[in-house]
């Protein structure tokens, strides 16, 4: 292998564990939103796991965050405004980013 071949194997390789590390740290933000709603909705503990992986699979098979607004938003019944759940749901990202960036995520739910 050449020096250019070896940069770009290394690259790719950055690029894919940045992608994983970005998919961990949206699933964590998902987790952590649906529990946060859920003891609004005053769900059980086994409700709120059922419930955080609803919102994790809405992510994922519905179109990313804007789904998980609009659920989160329809299942709320206004008791939060959209403003302040979008603000949370960004403190959570970063938080979740944060221990990504540590390895303290590795597998949801």
């Amino acid at each position: 292998m050449t020096t250019f071949d070896d940069r770009e194997a290394a690259y790719e390789a950055k690029f894919v564990h940045d992608a994983e590390m970005e998919f961990l740290a949206q699933a964590s933000r998902n987790k952590h939103i649906a529990f946060w709603a859920a003891a609004l909705l005053g769900m059980t503990a086994e409700e709120a796991v059922r419930y955080a992986k609803d919102i994790i699979r809405v992510d994922l098979e519905e179109g990313g965050e804007k789904a998980v607004l609009a659920k989160l938003m329809a299942d709320l019944k206004g008791e939060r405004t959209e403003e302040r759940v979008r603000q949370l749901m960004g403190e959570f990202l970063v938080e979740a980013r944060e221990r990504a960036s540590k390895g303290e995520i590795r597998s949801m739910l």
